[in-house]
């Protein structure tokens, strides 16, 4: 039969109470950090287009990229941040991290490439993707 022992605070167990006093008296050190980007998006669809809104807060707009095949869109992301501490004129520390974030989605209809708007502005990506009518409305009938 397996047992199942649950650690109790009543009961005097070292190794338990020394491994929390240790980490509790550990001296807090805040580093800055960078995290990847987050690529959060809306779609809606009108007769003719569809309109993307993505938020991409924190990276410039020189490091995004759009590309769009057939009904398939592709954004990326780079984020680059550079941490320097100076002390008295010396640096101390300089800390560099860099972050790529990308972000696929299909669409219902093929994107006119052409036509394609791309503008971004405090951190939201907005794009205006115009559908690409279909020369042939009906069907094709081959015999």
């Amino acid at each position: 039969m397996n047992t199942t022992r649950l650690p109790s605070l009543f009961t005097a167990e070292p190794f338990m109470f020394d491994d929390s006093f240790r980490s509790f008296m550990r001296p807090f050190r805040w580093e800055p950090t960078v995290e990847t980007p987050q690529i959060r998006i809306d779609v809606s669809e009108a007769d003719d287009a569809y309109t993307v809104k993505a938020e991409i807060p924190g990276v410039r707009k020189e490091d995004i990229h759009v590309e769009i095949e057939g009904t398939q869109v592709m954004i990326t992301a780079e984020a680059k941040k550079d941490f320097e501490e100076k002390k008295e004129g010396r640096v101390l520390r300089s800390e560099r991290s860099y972050g790529v974030a990308s972000r696929i989605f299909t669409l219902g209809f093929e994107v006119d490439r052409s036509k394609a708007v791309a503008k971004y502005v405090d951190g939201v990506l907005s794009l205006t993707l115009p559908k690409k009518l279909s020369v042939h409305t009906e069907p094709l009938k081959i015999e």
